[in-house]
């Protein structure tokens, strides 16, 4: 499996709107380990929703912040356009918390002080969400010749989308949901628990941790695709009898009927909500309880709604058409339906992991002045989870984090 990951899940994401859960989640409700589901990265550098007719969200390269100052208004509800707020009255709040890197400040930390920028209402842009990216000094200091050539690209896509000239007006940014470190448990080797299941990419848990570094995902990519896969693959296969298991298995008979069950139902339900509608209502209950900030009573508030959207999911649902043919709502239906399984192993994962480490943030476990408060004592393990069928509590084992040569320290960009 190079399926990808499951950031979708939140509805709005950077991903492209095919990427889905299903391979993993399938693979996983037929004995694979899932890890680190809770391990969701948001990226700080992305256009703002403007409205419920979107589908994604478009990212702007973080290479923005090596020249672009990030700021809020000092008072809350500013109105002003940017160019009537003088300096003294912005709060350059990455700058003002973390001194040593400022505005290159890692993903994580950044998009949840945006948040809290925006949270305490001074969010610019419409509702709110956004703050300001703004070139003014860099442009300024470097000349706006030097600045097109580093990001005209990047400059000019995001005045197609916003009517906005970022050469003259702040480019206005939110946190949105990047990438998934979560994924199928798999060994050195990149098998699952499932033998013969080799998955590799985003689609695994192995290589990024609670938190993805910057450009390493290509790097997992290279090193999965090129690197290990060719070897590791070619010798399970050297030492394994092919042609044990044919379509004439029990399993596989199984497995097709259930398919085939799960399609007869969906269509005949014949309800009065499409599956869009009842994705983007997952995906908010997941942005607002399982997103930035998560906490005990947000994790419960998700575990309580994700199974009532489900329930009207499979009361409700309308796919038009036959299973007999190409059929793109009928497809849509099913990852939805996937989802709304998957939102609560993301729940469950999040709510048993009780620190703040990474991308994974709980509001009780943090430090006097807003920081992550991570547990080494109690939580340095992947949480690996195993399906107990619908209905019952995933079960979760612990795989030890071990380190021999390097000492597990708190970090600090203050």
């Amino acid at each position: 499996l190079a399926t990808g990951g499951y950031g979708p899940v939140f509805f709005l994401s950077t991903n492209a709107v095919g990427c889905n859960v299903t391979a993993t989640y399938r693979a996983h409700k037929r004995g694979a380990l899932f890890a680190n589901p809770c391990y969701t990265q948001i990226h700080p550098t992305c256009i703002p929703v403007t409205g419920d007719y979107q589908s994604k969200l478009t990212l702007m390269s973080e290479s923005l912040r090596n020249d672009g100052r990030i700021w809020v208004p000092k008072k809350q509800d500013d109105k002003r356009t940017p160019d009537q707020i003088p300096d003294a009255e912005r709060d350059y709040f990455l700058e003002r918390k973390y001194p040593s890197f400022g505005n290159l400040a890692p993903r994580d930390i950044s998009s949840r002080a945006a948040k809290e920028a925006c949270d305490a209402g001074k969010g610019v842009g419409e509702g709110g969400r956004g703050v300001y990216l703004d070139f003014t000094d860099a442009i300024k200091r470097l000349g706006e010749n030097l600045i097109r050539e580093r990001y005209g690209n990047l400059f000019d896509m995001y005045h197609h989308i916003t009517n906005e000239n970022p050469y003259k007006v702040p480019m206005r940014i939110y946190p949105a949901v990047h990438y998934c470190m979560g994924g199928l448990w798999v060994d050195y080797t990149l098998m699952s628990n499932v033998s013969g299941l080799f998955v590799l990419g985003e689609a695994n848990f192995s290589d990024h941790g609670s938190n993805r570094l910057g450009a390493s995902a290509l790097m997992q990519g290279l090193s999965d695709g090129y690197f290990v896969a060719p070897y590791t693959i070619t010798n399970y296969l050297a030492s394994t009898k092919p042609g044990d298991v044919t379509t004439a298995h029990p399993d596989f008979k199984r497995c097709e009927n259930d398919v085939n069950e799960n399609i007869k139902k969906i269509l005949s339900i014949k309800g009065n909500r499409s599956p869009l509608s009842i994705h983007r209502e997952l995906g908010k209950v997941v942005w607002n309880e399982i997103g930035m900030a998560r906490s005990r009573k947000s994790l419960t508030t998700a575990l309580q709604q994700i199974p009532a959207i489900r329930e009207d999911f499979w009361k409700n649902i309308s796919v038009p058409g036959s299973g007999d043919e190409m059929n793109k709502g009928l497809e849509y239906a099913l990852r939805v339906a996937d989802f709304l399984e998957f939102a609560e192993l993301l729940a469950e994962d999040a709510l048993a992991r009780e620190e703040s480490c990474g991308a994974h943030f709980r509001e009780e476990y943090q430090t006097d002045d807003g920081e992550a408060m991570r547990n080494d004592q109690d939580f340095a393990f992947v949480s690996a989870w195993e399906y107990k069928g619908m209905g019952n509590k995933p079960h979760l084992h612990k795989e030890a984090l071990t380190y021999d040569n390097v000492h597990l320290a708190v970090r600090s960009y203050k």
